[in-house]
C-alpha cells in the first residue's frame, strides 16, 4: 500500500458537537442572555471534549444563578482584584485565591464578583486574568498616602478599592522605612499606614472608620515583617495586645454570624457567643452550651454551662473539653470558622473534671449584666475591672451595627 493510500484509508473524523445539542443535554437553551456575543469563543475550540468543557462551564454560571460574561476582549478592561475575609470568598464560591491568613483575594469584572467558570468560557488562566487585574488598580495608585492629624496615613483614592491596594506592595513598602509599619483595612475603601510608635492612633482610627457605618472587611490590624505581611501578632505585655485581640474577636463574632445563618437547623443550636474581658483586660469568647438539644460549638475560649431552663452551671475554658472522652463531637461541613457538634450534655461529675473560670453564681451574674445578652451594643475597650471583678461583658451582636460608637482601643477615662 502506498503512502497516500494509508491516509485514504483512515475513517472519517466524527463531526464536533454543537452548542445547541450540548445545551440541550443540560437543560439549557440557545437563547441565553449574552450567549450569541460568546459563539466565537464556542467555536474556535476544535476537540469535542473542550466543547465539551465550555457547555459545562455555560451550564455551572446558569445553575449558580450568575450571568454569563462578556467576550474576553470586552471584559478584560473592566477587571479589579478586591480582597475580602476568607470565609466570605468561601461562603460565596467564586474564584479566590488565598493572600493572607484570614483574607483571600478575587477578581471582580465591573459590578460582578468573577465565578471560576468566566475563566473556562473565556479560555484564559487565572494567573494571567490576576496580572491583569492587578495591573488595572496599579495604573489607578499613582498617588501617595495622605497623612492624618493623628501622624497616621490613609490612602486617598477613596474609590471602594484601597484594601485592594495590599496586593501592591510597591505601594506601601516602602512606608516608613526606618519604623516598623502596621496597616489596617477596617473596610474596602479604607487603606490606612502608621509606623509602631503611632499603632493606638492607628487602632482608633479603625474604630472611627466602623462608625462610619461602612461594612467591616477586618478589624484587627497588619503588620510588615520583612517582605510578608501578617495579622499582626501583638503579645503581653506589649499595651496593645488586647485591643488587637478584642479586634480579632469581633471578626470572628461576625463570621459566626453571617454563618448561623447558612447552618442546618436539624444539626442542631449554635451556641450563642459573646466577648469577655477579665480583669486584667484580657478580652476572651465564650459560647454558651444549654441542655436539652444538641449544641454546634465554635472554638472559643470558654464555654458557659446551662441547664435546660437556662440556670447557669458554670464557665470552662474549652481547652480542657478532651477531658470528658465520653463526649464524642463531630466536625460539622460548613464554610468559615469551625464548629463541633456535640449531641449530649455533660453530667455533673464530668463538668467537675474541666478546668474552671468561674463558678455558676459568677457567671449568674455575668447574665444579668446589659452588655451579656445577643444583640447588647458593647462599650468602648475599658482599663482593668477593680478588684474582685473577674470579668465583665463585653457584648457580641451583629457588625457593624453594634460596633456604632464605640472607641476601640480608647480607655474610658474615669
Amino acid at each position: 500500500m502506498g503512502f497516500f493510500d494509508r491516509f485514504r484509508s483512515r475513517a472519517e473524523e466524527a463531526p464536533l458537537p454543537g452548542l445547541a445539542v450540548l445545551l440541550e443535554a443540560r437543560g439549557l437553551s440557545t437563547d441565553l442572555p449574552g450567549l450569541t456575543a460568546l459563539f466565537p469563543a464556542f467555536d474556535a475550540h476544535r476537540k469535542p471534549e473542550e466543547r465539551e468543557a465550555w457547555a459545562d462551564a455555560l451550564a455551572e454560571v446558569h445553575r449558580q444563578g450568575l450571568p454569563l460574561p462578556e467576550p474576553w476582549i470586552d471584559a478584560q478592561d473592566h477587571l479589579l482584584p478586591e480582597l475580602v475575609p476568607t470565609w466570605q470568598a468561601e461562603r460565596e464560591g467564586r474564584w479566590s485565591r488565598g493572600f493572607i491568613d484570614g483574607l483571600s483575594q478575587r477578581i471582580r469584572v465591573g459590578e460582578v464578583v468573577m465565578p471560576t467558570a468566566w475563566l473556562r468560557i473565556w479560555d484564559q488562566p487565572a494567573d494571567d486574568v490576576l496580572d491583569l487585574a492587578l495591573e488595572h488598580l496599579r495604573l489607578r495608585s499613582e498617588a501617595g498616602f495622605v497623612r492624618l492629624p493623628s501622624g497616621i496615613y490613609r490612602g486617598p483614592w477613596r474609590d471602594g478599592a484601597d484594601a485592594a491596594r495590599l496586593l501592591l506592595p510597591e505601594i506601601w513598602h516602602g512606608l516608613f522605612k526606618d519604623q516598623h509599619p502596621f496597616l489596617a483595612i477596617p473596610s474596602a475603601g479604607t487603606l490606612l499606614a502608621a509606623p509602631q510608635i503611632l499603632l493606638p492612633k492607628l487602632i482608633e482610627e479603625v474604630g472611627r472608620s466602623i462608625q462610619a457605618g461602612d461594612p467591616v472587611l477586618q478589624l484587627a490590624v497588619l503588620e510588615r515583617i520583612g517582605d510578608k505581611l501578617v495579622t499582626a501578632r501583638l503579645q503581653d505585655p506589649h499595651p496593645m495586645s488586647a485591643p488587637q485581640k478584642e479586634l480579632k474577636h469581633l471578626d470572628l463574632l461576625e463570621a459566626l454570624r453571617q454563618q448561623e445563618k447558612d447552618l442546618d437547623p436539624a444539626l442542631g443550636r449554635p451556641a450563642p457567643v459573646l466577648m469577655l474581658k477579665t480583669s486584667q483586660g484580657k478580652p476572651l469568647t465564650m459560647a454558651t452550651w444549654a441542655a436539652g438539644a444538641p449544641v454546634l460549638l465554635p472554638e472559643t475560649d470558654l464555654i458557659a454551662f446551662a441547664d435546660e431552663e437556662g440556670a447557669p452551671l458554670g464557665i470552662c475554658w474549652r481547652q480542657s473539653l478532651p477531658r470528658i472522652n465520653e463526649l464524642r463531637g463531630e466536625g460539622v461541613a460548613i464554610w468559615g470558622p469551625r464548629r463541633v457538634r456535640y449531641d449530649g450534655f455533660p453530667t455533673p461529675e464530668q463538668l467537675a473534671r474541666l478546668e474552671q473560670f468561674a463558678t455558676a453564681e459568677q457567671m449568674k451574674a455575668l447574665q444579668a449584666q446589659p452588655g451579656a445578652q445577643p444583640g447588647a451594643r458593647p462599650a468602648a475597650p475599658k482599663a482593668a475591672a477593680p478588684a474582685g471583678a473577674p470579668f465583665s461583658a463585653q457584648g457580641a451582636a451583629p457588625l457593624p451595627r453594634h460596633l456604632r460608637g464605640a472607641g476601640l482601643g480608647v480607655q474610658d477615662k474615669e
